[in-house]
């Protein structure tokens, strides 16, 4: 059995992230068999420490494991760590039984040719990556011999970045089991001194509260947590860990003036971060999507958030709201002031928000950016005012203008650099690289809102971060003969209780001292401000932190100069694209950074063969949307496929079915194989009344040579009986029936049709897109082959956009995994083909074999289709369906009975 150490690392106003189900799965009814309760499955945690050293913001920060087999038998464990994504490694070894063996930071090519050469003699222990919110999961696992010990080093550095007036250090702690020592050291160095620093856990008793010891005095701070075995229990006789949950730093640094400039061996860096300046007026366009997607958790969270951010507004400022779905409406024809009577009815409209059709996103946000030139060039607003756009959408866009390179382009030509655009990209059903892409060019950011609970405040949260403009069109200067290598120096918007930071490299080695200077407007006139940092004073203050580590500012200047290569790679193309590639991957090997153009390898000769690691980094739009490789959780293996694109549930081919699982970031799919005519089950909701299936058809004639007979849907039925609706579709015509109304029509036709809830739409020849109100909305693509082709005909896929007001009673072969569902991934091997390994899956307290592999998914290109990463469940999808599959056959395509 294997055992697993977690242990999770969060920085800076990163939200709380709950482990993954697989880690919970494994822990559960594990037997304690040591006096002390440490030891688990024959595997001792004997410490487990966390040492962070914070130099002017900049984290250095190192964890070590120390684990020791007390079994008689070899064990495999696991190390797992949460970190930032905005944070790199730095380096990782493992020590075993005295022997360590190193990390080594390779161009990402190499380094996986390397591992699947360690792969192709027998490795077994792999790293692998899944993203969370705001992190990134790195995870390695160890085979160690009968009482043998490993000792596992993870470095990683970030700079800590300011938010709402100070920095953040959030770690998340779950060792899951009593730990003999545990310890997290934290020290903190500020060149100018220290003004606050708090600590707090939301695992703290009062009994433990004694044990967090925190103290600053002048220039340094430091925050400790030791606790002994018995003050880590839940209860006097626990066996469990109270080790759960947040543990936040917090503190802020002196501000004698409103920049700090530091120059250390041929580097500077500066900080600026003015206060007690006044707002600016606020001009805000809200530009939210209200496409039939949104239905559901996605519409109730945005009004939500909205209600709230209308309540913080400030008197001064200027606001408006356009919605898009298929069409453009909007609040009012210009922005108006936030007084007490546009609140209140705003607060209406905004009450008064429903979904329907499609995703018009270039309209709506074309429509934006005309609303705040025109307020501009009426004088209807302040002109000394700060304007932003923030765009909220959960799709694609798919009418009007559909092409993402097309909007992007008219979108920047109409903003001209006068506004920062915010795109808030919700759920996981959305080409999350276009929105950051478009975003990037026009000097704001993407950030994605996670379909939870907390969606609302998520978008609350966004908004605090950019209502406080202190500053507008910031730039930063230097003596152009004395530094090179310059980070970004201008900026939009400078917002309150967050920082700008710039460095450089300094050219003039006879360089006494540095003078910076910064312009800027203010809410009420121009303004400047000037920094000058003497050489020898700078490093006689740095003489007093005796745990500096290393030319931490030239580190510090070399990650935020890969970010910025990195998001400007982001929307660059062709040779500018290439060279700032080469430039940011020659940085992140100079000075070893694991970034997403280079990973680690771990190798350990054991019995003549390598066992390797690979640390690997994903990008948030290619992890996601764009197309891409991502290393998903295997535990044991790794591998390289094609990015999971974001879907619910689709069934398609031969038939298909794939099932997105988004809070895993991974798919689980399976095949079912029936007679040509029988009629399959696919959702049934006995509330709402929504019922979906599908008739097979097979092949114009029967292979000798197939084991399996090929089916296809060749007919696809969808009934709503509260709106007394019945769509039959087949690869000839559509029959649409609402009441004893009916209408046909062809494939040739291109159609939009809206009545009484109820929007279909045709796509010539493509597919028909189907949205029934708040219910739920489908997607039938049509798939024709050559008419004469010998062998196979025209049959039907399905896509489901959006189910959110299906009811828990849903079921039918996909409507059961409209809900929530849980596995796990253990044991993954090589199987027969060596492009898709085995694994065991525990799923619905069932332990299937599982193959990797890819489905299609035809949604967005009905020829040729995009290769669906998935865990495959053979046997009709025996274990993973609820009963078998031939329960889900139905007597005719309207009926509701299953027999």
């Amino acid at each position: 059995m294997e055992n697993h150490l977690v242990f999770f690392i969060f920085l800076a106003l990163i939200p709380a992230f709950e482990t993954s189900d697989f880690l919970i799965t494994q822990f559960r009814n594990i037997k304690k068999r040591s006096a002390h309760d440490v030891i688990v499955n024959g595997i001792e945690i004997y410490s487990m420490k966390i040492d962070s050293k914070v130099t002017s913001r900049f984290a250095h920060n190192v964890i070590t494991s120390r684990i020791v087999n007390r079994a008689n038998v070899s064990k495999e464990v696991f190390f797992d760590v949460e970190l930032p994504k905005t944070a790199f490694i730095t380096n990782f070894s493992m020590t075993i039984d005295g022997v360590t063996y190193p990390g080594h930071i390779k161009e990402k090519e190499v380094a996986k040719k390397q591992y699947e050469t360690a792969v192709s003699r027998g490795q077994t222990a792999g790293l692998v990556k899944a993203s969370g919110r705001k992190t990134e999961k790195f995870t390695v696992s160890v085979n160690i011999a009968a009482a043998s010990k490993v000792t596992f080093e993870l470095i990683y550095e970030e700079l800590l970045k300011r938010s709402f007036g100070k920095y953040e250090m959030l770690i998340k702690v779950k060792p899951k089991q009593l730990v003999n020592n545990f310890e997290i050291q934290v020290n903190i160095f500020e060149p100018h001194g220290i003004s606050e620093l708090e600590a707090q856990g939301t695992f703290i008793t009062n009994d433990l509260s004694q044990v967090v010891k925190k103290s600053f005095s002048g220039k340094k701070g430091h925050v400790s947590f030791k606790p002994t075995i018995d003050q880590q229990r839940t209860c006097a006789n626990c066996s469990s860990s109270l080790l759960d949950g947040d543990f936040t730093i917090k503190y802020d640094v002196k501000r004698d003036h409103p920049g700090d400039l530091q120059i250390v061996n041929g580097y500077f860096v500066h900080f600026f971060a003015p206060t007690n300046l006044p707002y600016f007026p606020k001009n805000v366009v809200f530009v939210i999507d209200i496409s039939g997607s949104m239905s559901g958790i996605g519409i109730q969270q945005t009004k939500e958030a909205l209600l709230k951010i209308l309540e913080d507004i400030k008197e001064d400022d200027y606001f408006n709201f356009i919605l898009f779905s298929s069409d453009v409406y909007i609040w009012k024809d210009r922005l108006v002031k936030a007084t007490d009577d546009n609140l209140k009815e705003a607060k209406n409209f905004v009450q008064g928000m429903h979904t329907k059709d499609m995703t018009n996103i270039h309209s709506g946000l074309m429509k934006g950016i005309e609303m705040l030139n025109t307020a501009y060039e009426t004088n209807s607003v302040p002109q000394r005012s700060a304007s932003i756009i923030i765009m909220l959408t959960d799709g694609h866009p798919n009418v009007g203008v559909s092409d993402p390179q097309q909007i992007q382009m008219n979108v920047k030509k109409a903003i001209q650099g006068r506004y920062p655009l915010y795109n808030l990209g919700f759920g996981y059903g959305l080409d999350y690289s276009f929105l950051e892409k478009m975003a990037l060019e026009n000097k704001g950011l993407a950030r994605r809102i996670y379909p939870d609970s907390d969606s609302a405040i998520q978008m609350e949260g966004f908004y605090d971060e950019v209502s406080n403009p202190l500053l507008k069109e910031v730039e930063l200067s230097y003596p152009e003969n004395a530094i090179s290598d310059l980070t970004q120096n201008n900026f939009k918007h400078y917002y309150d209780g967050t920082e700008i930071v710039v460095a450089g490299r300094i050219t003039d080695n006879d360089l006494n001292s540095l003078t910076a200077d910064v312009k800027a407007q203010g809410a009420k006139n121009d303004m400047t401000f000037t920094e000058q940092a003497d050489v020898e004073e700078t490093a006689k203050a740095l003489q007093e932190q005796e745990y500096i580590f290393g030319d931490y500012i030239e580190r510090l200047w070399a990650y935020l100069t890969i970010q910025q290569l990195l998001d400007k790679r982001t929307v660059a193309q062709g040779e500018e694209r290439e060279n700032l590639t080469a430039e940011a991957l020659k940085l992140s090997l100079k000075y070893n950074f694991v970034t997403p153009l280079t990973s680690m390898v771990v190798t350990k000769p054991e019995d003549n063969e390598d066992k390797a690691a690979v640390a690997d980094k994903p990008i948030e739009a290619e992890a996601r949307s764009a197309p891409g490789t991502q290393a998903f959780p295997t535990h044991s293996y790794l591998y390289s496929h094609p990015a999971v694109p974001s879907l619910y549930t689709s069934v398609d081919g031969d038939p298909h079915f794939i099932i997105s699982v988004p809070q895993k970031e991974d798919a689980i799919c399976f095949n079912i194989n029936e007679e040509t005519g029988a009629v399959l089950n696919l959702i049934n909701d006995p509330v709402t009344g929504i019922r979906v299936s599908g008739q097979l058809i097979g092949d114009k004639r029967v292979s000798s040579d197939a084991k399996i007979q090929n089916t296809y849907f060749g007919k696809l039925g969808i009934e709503n009986k509260q709106m007394e609706l019945k769509l039959e579709v087949t690869p000839e015509k559509i029959t649409l029936q609402t009441g004893r109304e009916k209408t046909v029509f062809t494939w040739l036709d291109t159609v939009t049709l809206r009545q009484e809830g109820i929007t279909v739409i045709i796509n010539r020849k493509q597919n028909l897109v189907l949205s029934m109100g708040d219910g739920a909305s489908f997607v039938i693509v049509l798939h024709q082959v050559w008419k004469k082709h010998p062998l196979h005909q025209d049959f039907l896929g399905l896509y489901t956009l959006d189910s959110h007001k299906l009811s828990e009673r849903t079921h039918g072969l996909l409507g059961q995994f409209f809900h929530h569902i849980d596995f796990s991934i253990l044991e993954v091997h090589p199987g027969s083909d060596p492009k898709k390994p085995d694994a065991t899956m525990i799923v619905k307290n069932n332990k299937l074999t599982v193959t990797r592999g890819w489905q299609k998914d035809y949604s967005k290109d009905p020829e040729h289709g995009t290769d669906i990463p998935c865990w495959f469940v053979h046997n009709n999808g025996e274990g993973l369906i609820d009963g078998v599959h031939t329960d889900y056959i139905v007597s005719n395509i309207f009926d509701p009975v299953i027999n």
